[in-house]
């Protein structure tokens, strides 16, 4: 994974190279060349897709919900052991 700041200076560096060129690029070589800078900086970090985020929650948020009724069981199954243990 490359750091943050090390990401910055390269995309940086790789701009003004492309803004300082000795002739103007028509506007849409520019977006493509700058679209192309930006995905190959993306690439470098550690980037999920947006899908990949979402299914994720949905597994967490399944997760949580399982622990949470496992958690309910064990108190139930304790305040029943309490309860016998008093007899």
């Amino acid at each position: 994974m490359l750091a943050p700041k090390a990401f910055l200076d390269a995309i940086s560096g790789h701009a003004s190279r492309l803004f300082n060129g000795e002739t103007p690029l028509p506007r849409n070589e520019f977006e493509t060349q700058f679209k192309a800078l930006l995905q190959s900086g993306f690439s470098k970090l550690d980037l999920v897709s947006r899908e990949e985020f979402d299914s994720q929650m949905i597994v967490l948020a399944r997760t949580r919900a399982r622990l949470e009724a496992l958690e309910a069981k064990m108190a139930e199954m304790e305040a029943q052991l309490a309860g016998q243990a008093k007899e």
